[in-house]
C-alpha cells in the first residue's frame, strides 16, 4: 500500500500577480480533460482539498469565468490570463480545487513526469471514462 506523501507547494500566474501554496500528492491521480476550456488552456490540474490551498496574494486580480453548468470557476489573472487554479464540486457537492501544475514554481521536471495522469472525456459529460483518443491531451 502507497502512503500518500503531500507536499507543499508554491505557484504563481505567469506575472506573478497571484500566488499560492498548495499541498499536493503528486504520487496521487492529475487530470487531462478534452472539455472546450481545459482542451484550450492545456489544463493539467491536480485535485486539492478547500484546505490543502492557501491563495496567498492577487484575490482582486483573478476575474472569474463560468460557463455550461455554471458549477465551477475557472479562474484567471486579469494581467497575463494565465489560470492558476479552480474551484469546483465534485458529484456529491464538495468543493474541490484544481491547481494547475503548469503553475508550480517549484516542481521538478522529475516529479511532473512521474505524476500519473487520468484523462476525462468532458466533452461528452462522460467524467468516469477517458476519451478514445488521449495522446493530444
Amino acid at each position: 500500500m502507497t502512503i500518500p506523501m503531500k507536499k507543499a507547494f508554491h505557484g504563481s500566474c505567469h506575472c506573478g500577480a497571484v500566488r499560492f501554496e498548495a499541498d499536493i500528492d503528486l504520487s496521487a491521480s492529475t487530470y487531462r480533460c478534452n472539455c472546450s476550456i481545459c482542451s484550450r488552456n492545456r489544463f493539467w490540474p491536480a485535485i486539492v482539498a478547500p484546505e490543502e490551498f492557501r491563495l496567498l496574494s492577487g484575490q482582486g486580480e483573478l476575474t472569474q469565468y463560468l460557463f455550461n453548468t455554471m458549477r465551477n470557476e475557472h479562474l484567471f489573472c486579469k494581467h497575463c490570463g494565465v489560470r492558476p487554479f479552480g474551484i469546483g464540486k465534485t458529484p456529491d457537492g464538495r468543493s474541490i480545487y484544481g491547481v494547475n501544475l503548469g503553475c508550480l514554481e517549484d516542481v521538478t521536471p522529475e516529479e511532473l513526469a512521474a505524476a500519473p495522469i487520468t484523462y476525462v472525456d468532458g466533452k461528452h459529460d462522460n467524467w468516469s471514462q477517458a476519451p478514445a483518443i488521449t495522446s493530444y491531451l
